[in-house]
């Protein structure tokens, strides 16, 4: 497995993401570049359509590949992400699309100095809520945080923190399946 040194992002994820930034980088266009894969992971969260074909291991590449072009188009990304997409649809990885792109993010700000920590929580976090989670995290010597969220009503309530490969997590369903253990355990 390959992991772009101090980045945290591994394997397929960091190749596509190194590649990109640098390209990027070297275009003079790497904020607009962050900018517009952070519209496309919203993209592909909002859209259900796109989602299903994006999810769909019978989609036809060869059909879909102009259509995403097109769309990605019609929405105002830049040459550069919109031949990103390409590549990876050429490349037979529209599959993992949501994934690269989220790698590409989490390699972003790695090299910016940033912190990505996915949170999960039961319901989705109010604007106090992310504040005090990132005071929390700073006071922990995280620095600057970036939040990646997402909703799992199956947590129950409570919330999943990871950072890199530490997950905190403070769920009621995760307390609840260790009193189960402990409680069989004492039985």
């Amino acid at each position: 497995m390959v992991e772009i040194t101090g980045t945290g992002v591994n394997g397929l994820s960091a190749r596509y993401a190194a590649a990109l930034y640098a390209l990027a980088a070297e275009r003079g266009t790497l904020d607009e570049t962050v900018d517009q894969m952070a519209a496309l992971a919203r993209l592909i969260k909002e859209s259900e359509a796109l989602a299903a074909l994006v999810a769909n291991p019978l989609t036809d590449v060869a059909k879909a590949g102009p259509v995403l072009e097109e769309a990605l188009a019609a929405q105002g990304f830049s040459e550069l992400v919109r031949h990103f997409v390409g590549v990876v649809v050429a490349n037979r990885r529209l599959r993992d699309l949501a994934m690269l792109v989220d790698g590409f993010a989490a390699y972003a700000a790695a090299r910016r100095g940033e912190v990505v920590a996915a949170v999960t929580s039961a319901h989705p976090l109010n604007d106090t809520q992310r504040h005090q989670l990132r005071a929390r995290l700073a006071e922990s010597g995280f620095g600057t945080v970036r939040l990646t969220e997402r909703v799992d009503a199956a947590l129950l309530g409570g919330l999943r923190l990871q950072i890199g490969d530490k997950l905190y997590d403070t769920s009621l369903k995760s307390r609840l399946n260790r009193l189960n253990y402990s409680l069989k355990g004492a039985a």
